[in-house]
């Protein structure tokens, strides 16, 4: 892999190790359908194209990841709250257009 240089990315991420994960969380993320933030890729293959864009300074590692963990948690918690509010809303209208 010649493009984006290993100086270039490590400009923009502390070490190779953190690289090597990011661009893997990148790169799944980017196989199961997320938005790229590049228009054009040079590479076809998903981790080429993530590093791409940690190499555009558009993917950057979470300096607190157990912040985003809780995040993440929270959100997901108020989205089933919120399916069962639905869900509880439809039975009850069920109900009434039983009697």
């Amino acid at each position: 892999m010649l493009k984006p240089s290993i100086d270039s990315l490590l400009d923009r991420v502390n070490s190779k190790y953190s690289l090597v994960i990011l661009a893997s969380k990148r790169a799944h993320e980017l196989d199961a359908g997320a938005q790229a933030t590049v228009e054009n890729f040079e590479s076809v293959k998903s981790v080429g194209q993530a590093l791409e864009e940690i190499d555009a300074g558009n993917v950057i590692s979470d300096p607190h990841p157990e912040l985003k963990r809780e995040r993440i948690k929270e959100e997901e918690q108020a989205r089933k709250q919120l399916r069962d509010q639905e869900q509880r809303e439809l039975e009850n209208r069920i109900r009434e257009e039983k009697l």
